[in-house]
């Protein structure tokens, strides 16, 4: 259902979470919809159950997802994502822009300075 980095740097929760809110903005998941177990998840992913857990639980609190007792979790209902989505998408053009950057030679200090006088030129 999901793939992640398990050699990335960032952790496995957060990728787990980017990966299901993907799925619910992109119409994957629907609303209502359950969500696997975590103990089913956290065998196909080979992760520990507890890292599904903290996952879901994020999940929850954002409003992305809710739990019934005993039932299990499910996509929340109704609630509007348009501006996550979109937000989503600019995260995977950045990255992909700030990847052709890094190989075409431009340094971290290059690209954080350039962020900087975005944020600075936003200010005024």
């Amino acid at each position: 259902m999901f793939e992640l980095d398990l050699r990335s740097r960032r952790p496995i929760y957060e990728q787990l979470m980017d990966k299901i809110k993907d799925a619910i903005l992109y119409g994957v998941l629907k609303q209502d919809e359950q969500l696997p177990s975590v103990r089913t998840l956290s065998t196909q992913l080979t992760v520990n159950p507890n890292t599904v857990q903290k996952a879901y639980r994020e999940l929850e609190r954002e409003g992305f997802i809710y739990s019934l007792p005993g039932k299990g979790s499910f996509v929340s209902p109704g609630k509007a994502h348009a501006n996550l989505a979109r937000l989503a998408e600019v995260r995977r053009e950045l990255a992909g822009l700030m990847e052709e950057a890094a190989r075409l030679g431009m340094t971290q200090d290059e690209i954080l300075s350039l962020y900087q006088k975005v944020q600075a030129s936003k200010k005024e």
